[in-house]
């Protein structure tokens, strides 16, 4: 195969997972808000609203702002799922509470402890030890703090 075809097919391949890339994200997108009406829906209709529901849509609102923010950066920070992970341990603890041994509920909220310790480290590392590209961030917050 010549040089310069190379670049061509590897354009195409390119774009083509690009444009895959968006139609899932469009799929995703469309799916979750379909959730979210289907959600608010079946409160409307049971003239309730209660935790569950709201944490739910909690969740629905989630996975709208990590697709938005996929759009927006073309990347995806690994604590969005995160905070996913623990908002449906979250509703999962408070659905079947009352159905749980203590060994189940303890080990849920450990594991809603240790998302959250996640979090908390990769926020850390982020701002102490930025990726390359971020320096400027990194400048930025030791001069707020050198000011202080």
């Amino acid at each position: 195969m010549s040089d310069f075809k190379k670049p061509t097919i590897r354009k195409f391949n390119q774009r083509l997972l690009s444009l895959v890339e968006h139609l899932g994200l469009l799929v995703i997108a469309i799916a979750t808000v379909f959730a979210m009406v289907s959600e608010t829906m079946t409160m409307v209709r049971a003239a309730q609203v209660t935790l569950t529901d709201l944490l739910l849509l909690f969740l629905y609102l989630e996975v709208l702002a990590m697709v938005g923010l996929y759009y927006h950066s073309g990347k995806l920070p690994v604590r969005f799922p995160l905070y996913i992970g623990m908002v449906a341990l979250a509703r999962y603890l408070i659905l079947d509470m009352k159905a749980m041994d203590n060994w189940r509920m303890l080990a849920i909220t450990l594991s809603i402890l240790l998302l959250t310790l996640a979090v908390f480290l990769i926020r850390f590392g982020h701002v102490r030890y930025p990726y390359s590209g971020d320096e400027s961030l990194a400048e930025l917050r030791h001069t707020e703090r050198s000011q202080d």
